[in-house]
């Protein structure tokens, strides 16, 4: 038997006696009933169990230890109320809501397993869960460019390694060098910002805490060490003090900016950047680290930002401008040819899987289940391709986790469960103390923060399709799952307002039914009002978007809810269109962008093709060349259109305008 396989049955057993005791035990007790203890010594013994007992901890497991004041031996408890899963007060539509968030992230999610584990343990006893997917769920699609198997396998070594608490090695690559470099960290947290995934803790070679993005990760993660811990998490530690912000402030804070945002703007600025800055009287005022960062912001508002304060910040843009105006005029300059790549890092041995829930967390369910499945009944028969589908267990492996879990036992020659696999059936006798187990465990911190990704991600659909706010579905959930620290910072604006706008959308789907919306596009400075007909959302991470046949322009469009202001049903019904497809790019044409090398390692990143000279060449396809425009002008002359001609000098006078439209005209430009 391998050395986990012992582990997890110690484990399980040493739950298993001190919820059937219900008393206080001594260590020794544990010795001498527990499966896997009573043979070691009591050095090996000491070392074991104090392992396990901190395993089982971070796992979520509720022991309990206190000192006898009589003979000063310390005392283990676990009670069998605090072990199983409180009473979740989901109705049936809640809870399909969220086996729908399953449906929507399949194949796109790095931690669907460990969700689908948390659900089938919400859903015990409850019909529905096998229900098929929603018309809602049917209507949209999830899109996360930063996802790919090499990132769902770094998710998966990083959080074996914050369980852990183990330190870690990798070489990673930082862009503002442009160099590759390996580091050597204590991985304390992983979070989410803007669709994009980073990993926090401290890293050893500078004695500081850093915040690195996983993409930018050039090689396997490796365990530093070959002990069983090696640093524990600082209890000041917050993770949401790491926040990865806006880009410009990426670094040490260095000053306030102040930026009139009149209009429509306005709401827009309120609505998407609150945790930026604050909005006062049509002013913007957000702290900033990099004045070019935030110069690019400015500029690619094309002209519905007017920078007031401070000085360097008028200036940058004012720079920036005069670079874009002249990189705009005349004939396009000719780009260097292709660099051919370089050789690439070397190919991990074995590609790490996905996230995958903890072992122990799937015996405890699977135990559950197989025990549910018996009711009153002392024995049962359950389909193994049906344990296989819930649990994730491959066939070949079913029968050993059955064997596993046959070996449970309460001390004293008392078992839980034998089943065994029987052909394409698993065959289930309950033993004596089956029923102790019979209930639902409480999750993981792995299950619940699956949970709270699948909020974060698809919460707005959630709410749309259980008819009830996000705020109370989530409100439900941290009431259950508080000790896991499943809250995180107050919601913002943007989350808030896109679930009203995704569920009176929703329900416009649903119903085939016509929907006024007003909307701000990007480049303009009014809102415009449009009738569409509604037919499917897309998260194409980290924005919202609505597919619809637009009936005021006499086309298919595609809307940013975060521009989205407000969304009204009306009583005019429409017959979907045959054959339609919001993804076919019509109206558009082709462009080439040339990078300079200031900022092409940043644009290869997201696809641009580097050329000889370090500098970049991406090919993109655009439709009105308004978002170009904008596009163009944030890269503060860094970026030079090259094809189509004729949209050059649109930059170049567009530029111009701008100066005056922001009153830079008087600011001196550096030479």
């Amino acid at each position: 038997m391998s050395h986990d396989t012992d582990k997890l049955i110690r484990q399980l057993s040493l739950v298993a006696f001190l919820m059937a005791e219900r008393r206080p035990l001594t260590a020794r007790d544990v010795k001498g009933n527990v499966e896997g203890y009573s043979e070691m010594s009591d050095e090996a013994f000491a070392r074991r169990y104090y392992s396990d007992r901190a395993e089982l901890i971070a796992l979520g497991v509720p022991l309990h230890s206190q000192r006898d004041e009589f003979t000063g031996e310390e005392l283990y408890t676990l009670r069998s109320e605090n072990y199983f899963l409180e009473k979740l007060e989901l109705d049936d539509e809640e809870l399909a809501a969220l086996q729908t968030a399953l449906y929507l992230l399949e194949g796109t999610f790095a931690y669907a397993e460990p969700l689908r584990l948390a659900l089938q343990n919400l859903a015990l006893g409850r019909p529905g869960f096998d229900d098929a997917p929603t018309e809602t769920a049917a209507s949209v699609q999830v899109r996360d460019p930063d996802y790919s198997p090499e990132i769902a396998g770094r998710l998966s070594k990083l959080e074996a390694a914050i369980s852990k608490q183990r330190t870690v090695k990798f070489s990673y690559w930082s862009p503002r060098p442009d160099r590759v470099a390996e580091r050597t960290l204590n991985p304390y947290a992983l979070r989410r910002d803007s669709g994009t995934w980073y990993v926090v803790g401290l890293d050893l070679d500078r004695d500081a805490i850093r915040t690195f993005r996983i993409s930018r990760i050039r090689s396997d993660i490796r365990f530093a060490t070959r002990r069983e811990r090696d640093f524990r998490l600082p209890e000041d530690f917050d993770v949401d003090a790491h926040r990865v912000g806006e880009k410009w402030q990426h670094g040490t804070l260095s000053g306030t900016a102040r930026i009139a945002v009149a209009g429509d703007t306005a709401w827009w600025v309120h609505r998407t950047l609150d945790a930026a800055g604050a909005l006062t009287d049509g002013v913007f005022e957000t702290q900033y680290a990099d004045v070019e960062a935030l110069a690019g912001w400015v500029l690619r508002q094309n002209g519905r930002a007017v920078p007031l304060e401070p000085d360097e910040l008028r200036v940058a843009c004012a720079t920036a401008l005069d670079r874009v105006r002249r990189g705009h005029e005349g004939d396009a300059p000719a780009p260097a040819r292709e660099r051919k790549p370089e050789g690439l890092p070397p190919a991990p041995e074995r590609a790490a899987p996905p996230v995958a829930p903890e072992r122990f967390a799937v015996l405890q369910a699977l135990l559950a289940y197989l025990l549910a499945a018996c009711g009153e009944s002392r024995d049962a028969e359950i389909p193994a391709a049906e344990l296989s589908e819930r649990f994730g267990i491959p066939p070949e492996e079913l029968q050993e986790h059955l064997s596993l879990l046959n070996l449970v036992n309460f001390g004293g020659g008392c078992y839980t469960v034998y089943a065994e696999l029987d052909g394409d059936t698993v065959r289930v006798d309950k033993e004596l103390y089956g029923d102790v187990f019979r209930q639902a465990p409480r999750l993981t911190p792995l299950e619940a923060r699956a949970i709270r990704l699948a909020l974060d991600i698809v919460g707005p659909t959630i709410a749309a399709r259980a008819h009830t706010p996000l705020d109370r579905v989530r409100k439900k959930l941290e009431d259950t799952f508080g000790q896991f620290e499943l809250a995180q910072a107050p919601e913002s604006r943007q989350v808030n307002d896109e679930e009203g706008l995704v569920r009176t959308l929703s329900e416009a789907m649903e119903q085939h039914r016509v929907v006024e919306i007003d909307y701000l596009k990007e480049g303009e400075d009014e809102e415009q009002q449009r009738r569409v007909e509604p037919y499917s959302f897309e998260r194409v991470m980290p924005h919202w978007l609505a597919h619809t046949y637009d009936l005021t322009a006499g086309g298919s469009r595609s809307y940013r809810l975060d521009r989205m202001r407000a969304a009204r049903l009306t009583d005019e019904t429409f017959e979907p269109r045959e054959g339609f497809d919001p993804h076919f790019l019509e109206h558009t044409r082709p462009a080439r962008i040339h990078y300079s090398k200031q900022v092409a390692r940043w644009k290869v990143e997201r696809g641009a093709v580097p050329l000889v000279d370090r500098s970049a060449v991406a090919s993109l396809r655009v439709g009105k060349g308004d978002w170009l425009v904008g596009e163009i002008l944030a890269d503060r002359g860094e970026a030079v259109v090259l094809e189509p001609a004729d949209l050059r000098p649109v930059v170049a006078k567009r530029a111009g305008e701008l100066v005056k439209e922001l009153k830079l005209t008087r600011v001196k430009v550096p030479t």
